[in-house]
């Protein structure tokens, strides 16, 4: 599956605002919808999450179609990681352990800023570097073979 590069960014930028207003108020409720966000993205994926599909019906209908699309592995994969620092957050925030809600959510802030910014996805850099170490089933097939002729 591939998705629209700009779909991406649109998200971060939403998930950005979100994040810098839990880091101003230390709202955990409003993290653990972040949360939600991150897990329907992460899990369910890239096509279900809701500032996808706000893009899909509102913005993406008055834009002309994408240069080019990317995989959606990567991102997927970065909602996860995103998905794994707003859940540290809001368990930091809801148990009173502030330093933990600030310094998790700050992560994943500034993760997302990056992306909505300047269009690095570290998220995606990670899951790329994993692919590297630990190549996947085929890639492992298909070296093997090349190796025995």
């Amino acid at each position: 599956m591939y998705v629209d590069p700009r779909a991406l960014r649109f998200a971060a930028w939403i998930t950005t605002a979100v994040l810098a207003v839990v880091l101003l108020t230390g709202n955990w409720v409003l993290l653990a919808v972040q949360t939600a966000i991150f897990a329907v993205g992460a899990f369910a994926g890239l096509r279900w999450s809701p500032y996808g599909l706000v893009y899909r019906l509102l913005v993406a209908p008055r834009l002309a179609p994408p240069a080019e699309l990317e995989p959606a592995a990567p991102p997927r994969f970065a909602q996860g990681v995103g998905f794994a620092f707003a859940v540290a957050g809001t368990l930091g925030y809801a148990s009173g352990l502030t330093a933990l809600g600030v310094v998790a959510t700050g992560c994943a802030l500034a993760a997302a800023f990056l992306n909505a910014a300047f269009g690095l996805c570290l998220g995606c850099e990670l899951y790329l570097l994993i692919r590297r170490i630990i190549p996947t089933k085929a890639t492992r097939t298909h070296s093997n073979k090349g190796a025995a002729a």
